[in-house]
């Protein structure tokens, strides 16, 4: 894992921590979102903004169309990031 990799992990593992009231000591780069992490389409959403304020950066509803774990997100925020 890069260090941009795992500063974006950490960020997201707080974000998860406060707003979902998820363990972070619990999150996996493979944990999917849905299964392990109880993540449904309403809370994607708010993970979305919550990423969006941190990032800084315009992330859309298709950035997240085949998001499905804890590492494509992080590789989502990446590609958004290196793009801008």
């Amino acid at each position: 894992m890069s260090d941009t990799q795992a500063s974006l992990f950490a960020q997201l593992c707080d974000i998860l921590e406060e707003q979902f009231d998820i363990d972070a000591a619990e999150v996996r780069m493979e944990s999917t979102l849905r299964e392990d992490l109880d993540i449904d389409s309403i809370d994607a959403v708010n993970l979305m903004i919550e990423l969006k304020r941190f990032t800084q950066r315009k992330l859309t509803p298709a950035d997240f169309n085949h998001v499905r774990t804890v590492a494509d997100v992080i590789d989502v925020v990446q590609q958004v990031q290196d793009s801008e």
